[in-house]
């Protein structure tokens, strides 16, 4: 079973950045919003292409920012998103951008400091909340990553990375079996069939179930 569990924690480090350079990287939501986001998706909220609010001049260099991102290319990638918010400081989703480079990079202090940019332009900015999560865990203060998940959760109940992200910190770091199993249920419920995640449930329930028999026993 320990070697399931380590098995699963860099199954989840390769898996989430896989995810985030290809969903979580901003896409044409630059500034996104509170509400909005998934697994599968990339931050689409109140910045889009058909924001006036946004300057044409913008979105170009967004999204030659984020192509540069999706393609790997992360030193460009990051040059060209430090450009931006030299020039357009108020879109989190381009500071969120920076911090997945700078986590893929292990650079937490740069992480910490494009996180709190973005959350200075929305403190409800849920992929933000879910990036502080992962650093946070990352740095073995995991209630306080519980408390960036759960507000990420709360304030967009969708944004099914974080209740992924629950479901991980709960099961193999506070030794949470139900509140796991819950979260893991959400994130399935939002993505559609996992299969890997489907195994995680089926395990939890055996266990959760196993727990509860003993504590009536014990009673």
């Amino acid at each position: 079973m320990l070697l399931q569990r380590l098995n699963r924690t860099t199954a989840l480090a390769a898996g989430l950045l896989a995810i985030l350079v290809t969903a979580g990287c901003a896409g044409s939501g630059l500034m996104g919003s509170s509400g909005s986001g998934s697994a599968d998706t990339a931050e689409r909220g109140a910045g889009s292409a058909d924001d006036p609010t946004i300057p044409a001049q913008a979105l170009t260099m967004f999204e030659q920012a984020t192509a540069a991102m999706a393609s790997g290319d992360f030193v460009d990638a990051e040059l060209r998103f430090k450009e931006f918010v030299l020039l357009y400081p108020d879109f989190p989703g381009a500071h969120v951008n920076l911090a997945i480079i700078s986590a893929k990079n292990e650079d937490d202090a740069a992480t910490r400091a494009s996180l709190d940019a973005a959350l200075a332009v929305d403190p409800n900015h849920p992929a933000a909340l879910n990036q502080l999560g992962m650093l946070l865990r990352r740095n073995g203060k995991f209630l306080e990553a519980e408390a960036a998940y759960l507000k990420a959760v709360t304030v967009s109940p969708e944004y099914a990375l974080a209740h992924y992200n629950l479901g991980v910190l709960n099961e193999l770091y506070l030794q949470r079996l139900a509140p796991a199993l819950q979260h893991f249920e959400a994130y399935q419920a939002l993505v559609g069939e996992d299969k890997q995640v489907e195994r995680w449930i089926t395990d939890l329930k055996r266990r959760v179930a196993a727990s509860q028999s003993t504590a009536n026993v014990a009673e």
